[in-house]
Parts: C-alpha cells; structure tokens; sequence
C-alpha cells in the first residue's frame, strides 16, 4: 500500500478513525486507504504533559502558514488577560470596520469615565487624549495598537455599544464566532475590576491569527515605532518591538494574579511565527524568554511538503451514494514543520464525523487529516475537503447501505455490551 498503512485506531468501540503512517516527504497517495472513520467527538488539543523548554507557566508556539504546533505547555489553564484582553477589542472593531458598520474616519467621543479610567489620571498605559474631545477611530486603534491606550479602548467602547458593558457583551458574541472557547471578557481594557474575566493561551493564539490573516491591512498599525498625541510622543509599548528581529504586532500584558504575558508574531524570510507565553515574572525575563523562543523556531525545524494542491490525502465511504467512496484533498499545498532531521516521525489520520452521508458536493469540509508525532502529540490539524460530488444512488443502493449501517451499529453495541462486563 506504498506510504500508507492502515491501523485500527486503540478508541472505544463506537469510534472508527482512519490511520495512515506518514513516513518521510510523502508525493503520491500509492494505495486506497480502506479504514473510514465512523464518528469523532470533540478534537482532544496537545498533550499537556509534553516537555517543553521554557520557563514560562503556559505556551503556544505555531508555525503560521502551516499551523504546525512547535511548542505548548498548558494550554488552556484560565489566566488573566490584562491588556491582552484588548487584542478582543481590535477583533470587534476591524470587524465593523470590515462589515462597514464603521469608517476610520469616524470621530468617537472622549468622556470623563475614559479619561479617569484609561487617560492621564488614571497613571495607566494612555494616549493622552483629552476629555470631552472628539478623536478620529484611525487615531484611536494606534493609541491603542502603539501604545496599549486605556482611554482609546473606552472611548470605542462607548461610542459602539453605549458603555463598556455593554461592548463586553459585543466581544463575548465575537469570541464565541471565532472560535474561542475559553474566554470571557469584562471589559474593554482588560484593567483590574470586574471579576471572572478570563482567557488561555490557545484562545490567545487562535485571536492572533485570525487577526493577522484577516484584518492584514489593519494588523500593520501593530508594527509603527511611535505616535504622537496631544503633542506628546510614545514609543512602541510592545517590550520585544525593538529586541526581537521580524517582530511585527501584537500586545504585551501584566496581571498581579498571573504575572506577564505577551502574543507576539514575527515575520522572517516569508515564514512567520506566533507566540503566546503567560505567567513569566519580570518583564525582561518575558522579553529574554521570547528571544529564545524565536531563535530557537527559526533553527530548529525544517518544512516539509507532505501533499501538493489537489493531490488525494485519501477516501472515506459514502452511504446512500451512487458510488461508495470520496476522495479528500487539502485545500491547497499541506505542509508541515518537523524537527531537523525527523521527517519520518509524524504520522496522520483522517477523522470525520460519520456516516456520511450523500448528497456530498465537491468542495464541502469532511473533516480533518490530524498530524501526530512519534509521542501522539498532536502537532496540526488541516482541513480537508470533497474533491469531487457524490449524488444519492438508486434506491438497491441506499438499502444496502442502511442495512450495512445496521449491521455494523449492531456489532459494535455487542462489542460494547462485552466490554461493559
């Protein structure tokens, strides 16, 4: 069967999941694969108890384009997001600007509440804008893009939604959109106050990219070395701006509770990288241990090309079809980092949520090739879809296939009857 085996997964009985060992730069798909997966419940993240080298209390490390989890170390633990929570912010605000619903040119009132709490007063991070002024929304996302401005946060808050509050509520919608699971947000800020707000660093790092890939045109602000407001000039507040090449956006943090974290993403010869460390002591050790980090990805791994665009991954059956089986393709090139010198250690499987069913149209999501190391952590999951339409099959055909069902639905509840015993 060339390249591919395929291998009863070790899952409970209900559970089919299709196994092909990937061994070396895979090219051409040599066999059919004849294991199909059957049902898959939620998709398990890495393995926390993966050793990793750095001194933060959680990280996540992802190799942008091809989504290859290079680091991670206690991913989902709630922790504070203190200023990371306007990462949140930005994601409304480009979000209306996408849809229309606002213009950079819009003017957003400055009241007293944003002055006290994110401005002069308040000895926080500020862009200094002056109460009761009204301010352009351009100038505003670089007080807070630049310069991690409280009283820019407020200011949009208020002027979209009528009070922080009620903006919270606006980010929480947002964040369940894109995908986060583990947040929830208080504020626009993310200064101390409210209780139970909350993020991880894999929310973290699914924001991030969704704001590099897309809002590009926005995410550029991130990068500008000053602003000057009010006649007063600030230098890029994110601490590895000037200290790590390549870095390019997005925000540092500090919470009392859980010390100081950053997301970070860097952009060097073509390959960028994204970062997010929480729970580091100091703000030079959050800047030192971001410093190895990133030299440590550029060096370490190499990528490798494991399907070329439109090329098979493989097939899956189809019940009710007029023919039985579906071939899957990534949308794209599939590639993938590896440690130097370890091509050979990964390994993938298909899982997808079954029985499919036909009609399937060309180009639909099936589900996922799940890319695993030696050690079973999960380093990338790549979407995969139908590379061409299966109609519904004559009626013999879909009886077939529902007695099939039947049968194999019946074994496994035998299975399952024995092993409960």
């Amino acid at each position: 069967m060339g390249p591919f085996i395929a291998v009863h997964d070790d899952t409970p009985p209900s559970v089919w999941r299709l196994t092909l060992l990937v061994l070396g730069r895979l090219r051409s798909l040599l066999g059919t694969v004849l294991l199909a997966a059957l049902a898959f419940g939620a998709l398990p993240g890495p393995d926390p108890a993966q050793a990793t080298e750095t001194s933060a209390q959680q990280a996540l490390m992802v190799d942008h384009d091809t989504g290859t989890v290079l680091l991670h170390k206690d991913v989902d633990t709630p922790v504070v997001p203190a200023s990371l929570a306007k990462l949140m912010t930005l994601e409304v605000v480009f979000h209306a600007i996408g849809e229309g619903r606002l213009d950079l040119n819009d003017e957003f009132f400055v009241s007293e509440h944003a002055w006290r709490t994110g401005g002069a007063p308040s000895r926080t991070a500020t862009m200094f804008a002056e109460v009761n002024s009204n301010i352009p929304l351009s100038d505003l996302l670089r007080g807070i893009m630049v310069q991690a401005a409280n009283d820019a946060c407020i200011a949009i808050a208020e002027g979209m939604a009528g009070s922080e509050e009620a903006f919270a509520e606006l980010m929480n919608e947002r964040a369940a959109a894109i995908g986060l699971q583990d947040s929830v947000f208080k504020n626009a800020t993310g200064l101390p106050g409210p209780e139970g707000q909350q993020t991880s660093v894999r929310d973290m790092m699914v924001l991030a990219r969704h704001l590099v890939d897309e809002y590009p045109y926005l995410y550029r602000i991130f990068g500008e070395p000053e602003f000057t407001w009010n006649g007063i000039n600030q230098r890029n507040r994110n601490p590895v701006f000037q200290n790590i090449d390549g870095i390019d956006g997005l925000m540092a943090g500090y919470a009392e509770e859980s010390g100081f974290g950053l997301v970070a993403s860097a952009n060097n010869d073509g390959r960028r990288t994204t970062l997010v460390v929480h729970g580091l002591p100091s703000s030079d050790a959050r800047v030192a241990e971001a410093r190895k980090l990133f030299s440590w990805a550029s060096r370490a791994f190499e990528r490798v090309e494991l399907f070329e665009a439109g090329q098979p991954v493989g097939q899956v059956g189809v019940y009710g079809g007029d023919v039985g089986r579906v071939t899957l393709t990534g949308q794209g090139p599939i590639s993938v980092l590896v440690p130097r010198g370890e091509r050979g250690s990964l390994r993938g499987r298909i899982v997808y949520t079954g029985p499919l069913r036909a009609p399937v149209r060309e180009g639909d999501r099936v589900g996922v090739l799940r890319l695993q190391d030696n050690d079973e952590t999960i380093i990338n999951e790549v979407p995969l879809y139908a590379a061409q339409s299966v109609d519904v099959g004559p009626l013999h055909r879909r009886a077939f296939d529902a007695a099939l069902e039947l049968v194999i639905g019946l074994v496994y509840s035998g299975v399952e009857a024995a092993t409960s015993r």
